[in-house]
């Protein structure tokens, strides 16, 4: 009997050590809110959660969405903690105010991988709209002022040496308006990202007209720490920039290798980063169609997280330029180079 007693008092004591262990293990476990848009863009940060890098740097991550403006604003009410979005005149003002700051990079528009697409519509293909040039006098469409599309619409004007103003811009509520606009052939032609052109590509309602990166290599966004969690938990904040950094690494080695002929490579590697990553961005679709569009359409994403902090000065001084940001904002306060090494081309 007194054996029988002395080993159930043995289990009781190993089940409590148990319990203390995962106890302790959750306590240990910081909570971090992140706001984040359901975009390919953001590959690096759900690879990095859907691989568990940030538990293993003790940080418990909670993943908010909102579209690009509501995420930055929910980071500067305190909604949340970071933000993995596009620069916008919301991100760039916020950011100049010192509400938060940009500390790494997200996704980039890079020569030899496919980013934004210009697309045009049947009808304005077949009047003659065939490369970037043509888009003079044309009407384009974006979601919004002040957008990455209304910014690239910008930029393709000036390296193609036409003038901005013959080029008439017309707004729609969403990226699907306007995919749907083009097909319809209510536009002359749109900028898109990869997944929605490719999708009226296939379906011969519209004609490539070119890439973005073909042109210009942009800093599309980053990722943004509110200036309180860099000043009070700023050890936290280094932990979550290592854990993103090593999503960005294994999101390059996955997904943007090239073979001999320039074509991405697809193997198990690819498919297994992608299906984690497809689970984040389309939560609504089986996971071999999203896995599938990851794989084909997968944003080219600095391996170490590193910003072209000269592109992103270009991009203030545009956007002053064009009243949609506040005249007194320094590129300087926007971004904070300390957590992560290394970032390419001083301002020009």
């Amino acid at each position: 009997m007194q054996i029988f007693n002395f080993l159930q008092l043995l289990r009781i004591v190993a089940i409590a050590s148990a319990l203390a262990g995962l106890t302790g293990s959750a306590a240990a476990q910081e909570r971090v809110t992140v706001g984040a848009t359901r975009a390919a863009s953001n590959g690096a940060l759900f690879l990095a959660a859907g691989k568990g890098y940030f538990k293993e740097e003790g940080l418990d991550v909670e993943l908010k969405f909102y579209t690009a403006q509501q995420a930055v604003s929910a980071l500067a009410t305190g909604e949340a903690d970071l933000a993995a979005a596009e620069f916008t005149p919301a991100a760039f003002n916020f950011a100049g105010k010192g509400a938060f700051k940009a500390i790494a990079a997200q996704a980039r528009e890079f020569n030899g991988f496919e980013g934004n697409e210009i697309v045009a519509s049947n009808a304005a293909y077949a009047k003659g709209l065939r490369k970037l040039e043509d888009l003079s006098g044309k009407t384009v469409g974006i979601t919004q002022l002040g957008s990455v599309y209304h910014y690239q619409i910008a930029q393709i004007a000036r390296l193609k040496r036409f003038d901005f103003k013959n080029v008439l811009l017309k707004t729609y509520p969403s990226l699907d308006a306007l995919a749907a606009a083009v097909s319809k052939d209510q536009l002359d032609a749109a900028i898109l990202p990869a997944t929605l052109a490719r999708d009226i590509l296939t379906a011969s309602q519209a004609k490539l007209v070119g890439w973005y990166s073909d042109v210009d290599q942009q800093q599309v966004g980053a990722l943004f720490a509110s200036a309180k969690m860099i000043a009070g938990r700023r050890a936290s904040v280094e932990k979550f920039v290592r854990a993103y950094q090593r999503g960005a690494a294994d999101f390059a080695a996955a997904l943007l290798r090239k073979d001999r002929y320039a074509k991405r490579v697809s193997d198990a590697n690819s498919r297994s980063a992608a299906l984690i990553v497809a689970k984040y961005i389309y939560p609504s679709e089986s996971s071999d169609r999203a896995a599938s569009l990851i794989e084909g359409t997968a944003y080219y994403t600095d391996p170490q997280g590193r910003f072209d902090v000269g592109d992103i000065y270009d991009q203030v001084t545009w956007f002053k330029s064009q009243g949609l940001i506040e005249a007194g904002t320094d590129a300087r306060d926007i971004l904070d180079l300390s957590f992560v090494k290394g970032h390419t081309n001083s301002p020009k």
